[in-house]
């Protein structure tokens, strides 16, 4: 079988290798999606926390059941998806049912080589029913779960005012999320074509471009001057992070979602006088999943939306770095394998 590997940044490889042997415990899956995702892009760069090289990249992952052990609830054929998080289940993360950040995690595509390739051996317990959505749904379940983290860990309430700080599609499924919890999302971006897409396609109520307006006044009149309750970042980006501890209300909280590798400096004085709480969101757990499944299947959110570039595997190494360039308006860019 054909295996894509990221052989250093900016260095795909196509190479044969085995197909895997199904072990006990695990089901072994034909791959027939690949969402390609901020992580796999950074990976690509250079500039992904918590990587090794080579690696093959790939989590956002819908699939049929090939092949599977013989005590598993899954049926040759069924089509699935992962959570492409494998964890410890003993740790102290585990056991408060935090598995999503387990102590001991292993990522697929991160930490362990995930699933761009024809076909990929993955534990029983990661597998996940498709309970009737689509090969596209499927596939963009991971990424959607992880917004849907973001807002419970931010405890968004109705009404209040959610910033998200930028539109790609982990911030794209933030507001989602912030929307179906009845908050009136905020969407910063320096990107006037995704500022425009949340208001058409998400009906964002309120868009602001960080390049050319003034932040802070234009956050203050949408606000009636009491600035946005919650802010979250997903844009990765260190000085865009910065900014966001200005853009808080007082009592305000702020969650990283976006990941940087540099440290992160701020005002105490300034964050201290509002009472903010500032948190992490890593990953998702399966609830998280198990509520966005349920919400494409309500047509609370349509993930087919996300979805403006397609290609084939084999096309993969050499369309990779055309996502990387804003000018293409890539949002979601989908792999379509077999």
């Amino acid at each position: 079988m054909q295996v894509l590997f990221c052989e250093k940044p900016g260095e795909f490889q196509y190479k044969e290798v085995s197909k895997p042997v199904l072990l006990a415990g695990q089901t072994l899956l034909k791959i027939r999606r690949i969402g390609i995702c901020g992580t796999d892009l950074h990976a690509y760069e250079g500039t992904q926390p918590y990587f090794n090289y080579p690696r093959v990249l790939g989590h956002e992952l819908a699939a049929e059941v090939a092949e599977t052990d013989a005590g598993s609830e899954f049926s040759i054929g069924e089509a699935v998806t992962i959570i492409p998080y494998f964890v410890c289940g003993t740790c102290i993360a585990c056991r408060i049912g935090k598995t999503n950040c387990c102590v001991a995690i292993k990522v697929c595509g991160v930490h362990v080589d995930g699933g761009m390739a024809e076909y990929f051996a993955v534990p029983n317990q990661y597998v996940i029913h498709g309970n009737g959505l689509s090969f596209d749904e499927l596939a963009l379940v991971e990424p959607l779960a992880i917004g849907a983290h973001g807002i419970g860990r931010a405890n968004v309430h109705a009404g209040e005012f959610v910033l998200v700080m930028g539109a790609g599609p982990i911030g794209l499924g933030l507001m989602e999320f912030a929307r179906i919890a009845g908050a009136k999302v905020i969407a910063l971006d320096i990107n006037d074509s995704r500022l425009t897409f949340c208001q058409q396609t998400l009906q964002v109520p309120y868009s602001i471009n960080a390049a050319t307006a003034d932040v802070v006044a234009e956050l203050a009149q949408i606000t009636g001057g009491d600035m946005p309750t919650v802010v979250i970042d997903a844009t990765g980006n260190r000085n865009a992070m910065l900014k966001g501890f200005e853009y808080l209300a007082h009592g305000g909280r702020y969650v990283l979602v976006g990941l940087q590798k540099a440290d992160l400096s701020f005002s105490h004085p300034e964050f201290h006088k509002r009472e903010a709480t500032l948190m992490s969101s890593r990953n998702a757990t399966n609830a998280d999943f198990s509520y966005v499944m349920d919400c494409m299947q309500k047509g609370l959110i349509k993930p087919s939306t996300y979805i403006t570039h397609r290609t084939t595997f084999g096309q993969i190494k050499d369309e990779f770095n055309g996502w990387l360039n804003p000018a293409n308006g890539v949002i979601k860019a989908m792999v379509e394998v077999g």
